[in-house]
């Protein structure tokens, strides 16, 4: 079979994995033909998906009557269905995290979005959740929050993989990298082994350019010297964002401190592309996979980008290609009243809120469900 533009990105050092979940996908064998076919090496999840594979499937039905029999409460119920769903994944992943000896082949399950702000809730369920799943090629996404950072310190050097996800900003990625680093040096000085401690830091793209574009739009109507300047950054800031956070990526594990970690078996905190989901229709439907091919990263998309790109997508190393036009793009932000690290905490706030909102939604279905459930028994 002759590779398609998916499985050449393994060959330029990124991994494609899926941003999506769903039952009827892993049953039905078609997550096994794109682990085989197109050369997929990951998945994850969010509530948001989560919501939309139980609400808009009847592929959980039986096991939502079942559970609301017992008296299982929607909380209960959620985390029985998700949990089966990422363990039923990681088993078709399994041969992967075998291959590439634990640096593939991961599925993703976040933490109750609601503890974003709260370190020890954060903690415990991700403890939890790591125990009930008991598989070796599971992540547990945490929020890059502030509280966040604790919690990935702590949770790394107990040995728990960890995807860090609602990541926008440099300078806090710069507290990610280092809080996993503390969380590996934490480890060994313990004495435990780190080989199969795995970690990637989830990078959110296209939301960069969904907030500021508008902005640099409103700018580039008026009839300024500032209207050419917006004008060349529109729909940059995302892209020069991933490729400086690729060299700052570079900065921490690529020098002496990590080669000493790395010779005792540390992985590098792979940064992973996510948001990659093109949203502007006027922007190519493969601008956030094309742009950012390049060693030790992955990329995690929809379904509908997964297909672009296998259709038309053009596979070459890209990442670190004019790096000095991503310096200048985001240098000159705030000569157009631009703080791209006000826009991005207001991204990261924004972002726990619209994990929230579904997770609530899906709550309060599952508990219809099941007092609804309740009364044809009664």
């Amino acid at each position: 079979m002759k590779q398609n533009s998916l499985y050449q990105l393994e060959a330029l050092g990124q991994s494609i994995w899926l941003d999506y979940i769903r039952r009827d996908l892993i049953v039905s064998g078609e997550l096994r033909k794109l682990i085989k076919n197109d050369g997929l090496r990951g998945m994850t999840s969010n509530p948001s998906i989560f919501e939309k594979a139980i609400v808009e499937s009847k592929d959980y039905n039986a096991d939502i009557q079942s559970m609301a029999k017992t008296g299982m409460d929607a909380k209960a119920i959620y985390e029985a269905l998700s949990q089966r769903d990422v363990q039923m994944a990681a088993d078709e992943f399994s041969p992967v995290y075998d291959t590439t000896d634990g640096k593939d082949g991961y599925v993703s399950l976040e933490v109750n979005p609601h503890l974003a702000h709260d370190v020890n809730g954060t903690i415990e369920e991700a403890r939890r959740l790591w125990n009930a799943l008991d598989r070796p090629n599971v992540l547990i996404k945490v929020p890059a929050t502030v509280e966040g950072l604790l919690a990935i310190k702590q949770l790394i050097s107990e040995g728990i993989n960890v995807n860090v996800t609602l990541l926008f900003g440099l300078p806090r990625y710069r507290q990610v990298a280092e809080a996993y680093l503390e969380g590996i040096e934490m480890r060994l000085a313990q004495g435990k082994a780190v080989n199969r401690v795995a970690s990637v830091a989830s990078f959110f793209l296209s939301r960069i350019d969904t907030l500021v574009d508008p902005l640099l739009a409103k700018i580039m109507k008026q009839d300024s010297a500032e209207e050419r300047l917006a004008r060349q950054l529109h729909g940059q800031v995302a892209i020069a964002s991933a490729q400086i956070a690729y060299q700052i990526f570079k900065e921490f594990f690529h020098n002496d401190r990590f080669k000493k970690l790395m010779e005792k078996g540390a992985c590098p905190q792979r940064v992973l592309w996510a948001s990659t989901g093109t949203k502007n229709p006027d922007y190519s439907d493969v601008k956030y996979i094309e742009a950012i091919i390049g060693p030790d990263t992955v990329n995690t998309v929809p379904v509908e980008t997964l297909n672009a790109y296998r259709d038309h997508g053009d596979a070459k190393s890209s990442l670190e290609h004019d790096i000095q036009l991503s310096g200048w793009v985001l240098e000159r932000l705030p000569e157009l009243g631009i703080d791209i690290d006000t826009i991005t905490r207001q991204l990261e706030d924004e972002g726990v809120e619209k994990f929230c909102e579904p997770f609530d939604k899906l709550m309060k279905t599952l508990a219809q469900r099941s007092q609804e459930e309740r009364k044809v028994r009664l």
